[in-house]
């Protein structure tokens, strides 16, 4: 069975730093696609960014040039450091992993960005 643990949220004041962690096990974690989602209660979760096993890696627009996404197969963890959040990113981050046809998530961690 696939787990995923989050690790790192908390709140911060806009323009402030996070780095969030998701350590997996009961995966071979090296092969398979990572990714970070984020949901505000009300609203269609949405994908933050994703790193394949090869480190190629996608972004949502909005995360472009803040977020940075990275990953330790060493570890079977992958990470997102968020740089200059805005309140805008205020949400909660659920890690990801895609296993091809089976997808496992995370429970998520909070994420607040405000003054």
């Amino acid at each position: 069975q696939v787990h995923l643990v989050e690790s790192g949220g908390g709140s911060v004041q806009p323009g402030g730093s996070l780095r969030l962690s998701c350590t997996a096990s009961g995966s071979i974690f090296s092969l398979y696609t990572v990714s970070w989602y984020r949901q505000v209660p009300g609203y269609q979760r949405e994908y933050v960014a994703r790193i394949t096993s090869y480190g190629l890696t996608v972004y949502r627009d909005s995360a472009k040039g803040r977020f940075t996404i990275s990953r330790d197969n060493a570890q079977s963890t992958f990470y997102l450091q968020m740089d200059n959040l805005e309140p805008e990113d205020t949400a909660v981050y659920i890690c990801n992993i895609n296993q091809g046809a089976n997808d496992y998530y995370g429970q998520g961690i909070q994420v607040t960005v405000s003054s």
